[in-house]
């Protein structure tokens, strides 16, 4: 329980209690209040224009008192989290010497890597500050599994990709995935998914950079841009440097140093924090000299909180209330006795919260009153469980793994240690709710915000802190742990980073460039190296516009966003280059394929009605968007407040229009639509006898050659795993 000092000017405010203005009329320039009369009327109840001077709008216009401000963290933070990053930059520098000028080093790290480098490389791949911070910040600014559908997908990616491709793609001897889609079909395919999955790598890096930048933004109190160029410049100099062998043994001790991090601190938490979820609200006192419309006085003693139940009542020694007959009300004899010793909140969690709700991915209404995004919550599942299968990342690590055996294990105990890393972090969300959420004293409301179903005339929309985790991190675990939970952060995003700059200069030099100009190996190390600076600004330029206050969530939207874009066309022909049942698998259904499915894609983004909020329109009161207040006939109080009936709010004061967001349909329709394609054009083909498409050359399967200074191509036999 936040212990929070009330001034009497705060007290006075809480007369105002989420009151509405009693005008209609609208203004441009309101400060706190969109309509201007609204605006005029808070601004003669405190005698000046608002927000006024050491104050805020949620202050003046609802009672509530403004977000304490938080302590700066510790020096020794930022001390111990740049001498790590040092290190690891030391490391994957160190390997230059091992790459010896050729590109299968650089590329694939001579195929060398053991089964438990292959193991945590994979898992770093995975364990991403998605998996980790995204799935902190999404499960604290909403629930348990919109933060936990992120590691739970990235897992079941590595360990579908363990059972169906990781060995078939070791097999093939090749130093991209793309270098796959043209064995198969051909250069015309293979350029088109070159293209394809250098995009969806942009944003997977952007949404790393975020994550690192967050963190290092807070704790060296810079500018959140200036620490996504430097996070990116960081990760840039490395990789380019050294390739595959920087990436997967900075990889190892990342993951050693994080993943070790991370769970202690999680797991800490878990055991130490004061509330696994914030309790039932203890609600507020009256505002001193409190009179009725009437001109009754009330009666000090008696709050302006009215408990919902008996059992939230009897927990805090409630009185009877004085205006609502049979109800229990906050006892301010106990809990306010004096301005410098009051327990009060904001009244946000009438019957407390969870730290899970088991039916969260069963029932639209699992979350009331608020809403719950169990489609999209099911469609991440599925587009990181499927669309990471074409993750150049990956699939590069099974390429450099000793054996077909050693990449197939190495995905599957990779998947089991991102749901042991990755899942505790979205118990961590509930955590962070207590110390960082709406009954906190760090709490931030939008005053011009109504809502019928929270029963709140304004300050209805919470504003969450995106920086809340990190404080999490700094003030309440010992500072060590601490510190070493957010360095296991700032390792992920470095692991991911680092292997998705890679990925996007390899596959670009090698798969889209070398097509068009002809080079050898040294030649192509040294493009392939050059090709990662823009990529790696580009990423820089997106990140910087999807920081860590984007609505969805920077992180975690845009590793959504990154597998997407790869579902949508690419995952069909990749799984018909080894399982199709009918001899060799068609090139034209395969361009079809890509070609078919991301453009739909597209369309559907720009077709589909989506509010920003990733929630369909289900007709459940739940699912209505905060309204803006407008007249309310006199009545000013929430009805859940103590105060004579004739001074509670009308609900129909607040228009609200219902939630209309399709983000996921597009993600499921895209590869649906993308097979379709696929088996209808080899179908045709089937029955026509000759090739729907033809470009020549282009059009047919071809082996690449691994070293040019001996032109030779290498074959490997069949695995027996």
């Amino acid at each position: 329980r936040e212990d929070i000092e009330m001034s009497r000017y705060t007290m006075c405010a809480l007369m105002l209690g989420a009151a509405v203005a009693l005008a209609v009329t609208g203004g441009a320039d309101a400060a706190c209040m969109s309509q201007k009369d609204n605006d005029d009327f808070f601004a003669g109840l405190a005698g000046a224009p608002i927000p006024l001077a050491n104050s805020c709008c949620q202050m003046d216009v609802c009672g509530i008192p403004c977000p304490a401000a938080h302590p700066k963290p510790a020096s020794g933070f930022g001390v111990g989290i740049g001498i790590m990053i040092a290190f690891f930059c030391a490391i994957g520098l160190g390997a230059f010497y091992f790459v010896g000028g050729k590109a299968e080093n650089f590329f694939v790290a001579g195929r060398s890597l053991p089964l438990f480098v292959v193991t945590l490389t994979l898992a770093s791949q995975s364990i991403d500050s998605n998996a980790l911070l995204g799935n902190a910040d999404l499960s604290y600014k909403y629930h348990f599994y919109d933060g936990a559908v992120l590691p739970i997908g990235l897992g079941l990616s590595l360990i579908l990709n363990g059972i169906f491709l990781a060995h078939k793609v070791n097999e093939e001897l090749v130093l991209t995935l793309p270098d796959i889609y043209g064995k198969k079909y051909g250069k015309v395919v293979e350029i088109c998914t070159s293209i394809c999955t250098c995009c969806s790598f942009l944003c997977l890096l952007a949404g790393n950079l975020v994550g690192m930048s967050v963190i290092l933004a807070y704790i060296f109190d810079i500018s959140e841009v200036g620490a996504v160029f430097l996070s990116g410049i960081i990760c840039l100099a490395y990789t380019a440097c050294g390739g595959l062998f920087s990436v997967a043994y900075t990889d190892v001790v990342q993951a050693a140093i994080g993943m070790i991090g991370c769970l202690s601190v999680a797991y800490w938490l878990i055991n130490n924090a004061k509330e696994e979820a914030p309790p039932p609200s203890i609600g507020m006192p009256k505002a001193p000299g409190y009179t009725t419309v009437s001109g009754t006085v009330a009666n000090q003693d008696i709050g302006f909180y009215m408990y919902p139940d008996d059992a939230t009542a009897a927990m805090y020694d409630a009185v009877d209330c004085e205006f609502n007959a049979g109800a229990k009300c906050y006892n301010t004899a106990k809990w306010c006795p004096t301005d410098d010793n009051c327990v009060a909140d904001n009244g946000a969690y009438p019957i407390g919260d969870k730290r899970i709700f088991e039916n969260q991915m069963t029932d639209p209404a699992a979350l009331t009153p608020f809403p719950n995004a169990i489609f999209f919550n099911w469609a991440t599942i599925f587009v990181l469980g499927f669309g990471n299968l074409a993750a150049l990342d990956f699939q590069a690590r099974c390429m450099a793994a000793k054996t077909p055996l050693q990449a197939r294990i190495g995905c599957i105990l990779g998947g089991l240690l991102t749901f042991f890393v990755g899942i505790p972090f979205a118990y961590l969300g509930a955590i962070t709710r207590f110390y960082y959420g709406p009954d906190s004293k760090y709490a931030e409301f939008e005053a011009d915000t109504c809502s019928t179903i929270l029963d709140l005339p304004s300050c209805a929309a919470w504003k969450p802190d995106p920086q809340a985790f990190i404080k999490l991190l700094t003030t309440e675990p010992p500072a060590f742990l601490g510190g070493w939970g957010l360095l296991g952060i700032v390792a992920a995003s470095m692991s991911t980073s680092d292997g998705a700059i890679l990925a996007l200069g390899t596959v670009f030099s090698h798969n889209v460039v070398r097509h068009f100009v002809e080079f050898d190996d040294k030649k192509l190390l040294m493009i392939s190296r050059i090709a990662t600076v823009p990529f790696a600004f580009i990423a820089m330029a997106i990140a910087s516009a999807y920081k860590s206050d984007h609505p969805s969530g920077a992180t975690g939207y845009l590793l959504i966003v990154a597998f997407d874009i790869v579902l949508a066309g690419c995952i069909v022909p990749l799984f018909a280059a080894f399982y199709w049942p009918f001899g060799k698998p068609s090139p034209s259904a395969a361009l079809f394929a890509v070609v078919g499915g991301t453009l739909l894609r597209v369309i559907l983004e720009f077709s589909l009605p989506k509010d920003g909020w990733l929630l369909l329109p289900y007709n459940k009161k739940e699912f209505y968007d905060y309204g803006t207040p407008v007249k309310d006939q006199g009545t000013f109080y929430p009805t859940w407040f103590d105060v004579p009936d004739d001074e509670k709010w009308t609900p129909s004061s607040c228009p609200q229009t219902k939630f209309e967001d399709y983000t996921g349909v597009d993600s499921l329709a895209s590869p649906l639509f993308s097979l379709v394609l696929f088996l209808l054009v080899s179908g045709i083909e089937t029955v026509k006898g000759s090739p729907l498409l033809d470009f020549g050359e282009w059009s047919v399967p071809y082996n690449k050659k691994i070293n040019e200074d001996n032109a030779e191509v290498m074959t490997k036999a069949p695995s027996r795993a």
